[in-house]
């Protein structure tokens, strides 16, 4: 080959080379663009779940205070291997059992995963609500509330419930307020955080994550995983036992 075909072919080479790095740097640019875009998408709807619901969490006195609450909602959480909740589970029955004892509504709704034989969370919260003095048929037991979106839209549908008090940790509050006033249900949050718990970082991360999901999701309005027979929550609590 001629030194002029080998000058051709290295500029040639050359040009194809900056016009690559050209278009990478171009690909840089709009991947960059599009993740900023993103972070500030979750960051808005996050600021925006939690905003737009503040001023329905309450305390448990201002729970008792206010009327026609249909039923507290205890959301599910781990119930461990021997049987027992988790900390974070005993003090959302903790905190139910509370409002139902102070008058904030004459019924309870035990919501939690029972979608195994072996493992059954509204049993669990059902048995240490009536330990601490809760009339059996005041409680009833939700047995696919297999996600607080489920057990929102469950809540509604099923228990004829609308007007409600939702209890389970301040963190987890917004998004089931959230959940529930695009549901159109009328409901307030009363904390269970009787403690610190560990690994709350995470789940607080895990948690804005949760906010942008479920915000899409009552755009949408699916069905939950398991609808059914209602059952109003006005009756008695009984007839959900196993």
């Amino acid at each position: 080959m001629s030194d002029k075909n080998i000058d051709k072919a290295s500029l040639k080479s050359k040009i194809f080379s900056k016009k690559m790095l050209k278009y990478i740097k171009i690909a840089v640019i709009v991947m960059v663009c599009l993740g900023i875009l993103g972070v500030v998408a979750v960051l808005g709807i996050n600021g925006y779940v939690k905003n737009s619901v503040k001023d329905r969490i309450i305390t448990t006195e201002e729970a008792a205070k206010l009327k026609d609450i249909d039923c507290v909602i205890v959301l599910g959480c781990l119930v461990r291997a021997d049987g027992t909740p988790s900390h974070m589970l005993e003090d959302r029955i903790k905190r139910g059992v509370e409002l139902y004892k102070a008058d904030a509504s004459p019924k309870i709704i035990m919501s939690g995963d029972h979608g195994r034989t072996d493992y059954n969370e509204v049993q669990t919260m059902k048995e240490y609500a009536i330990a601490d003095g809760v009339e059996s048929s005041d409680v009833f037991m939700d047995h696919a509330g297999f996600s607080t979106y489920d057990t929102v839209y469950r809540a509604k549908e099923i228990f004829q419930a609308d007007k409600v008090i939702i209890v389970t940790q301040e963190y987890h509050l917004s998004r089931a307020l959230y959940i529930a006033k695009a549901l159109g249900i009328e409901a307030y949050g009363v904390a269970a955080d009787y403690r610190t718990y560990s690994g709350q970082t995470s789940r607080d991360i895990r948690e804005v994550l949760a906010r942008v999901k479920d915000f899409a999701t009552t755009i949408i309005k699916p069905e939950p995983t398991y609808l059914g027979d209602t059952i109003p929550v006005s009756g008695d609590g009984d007839v959900t036992n196993d």
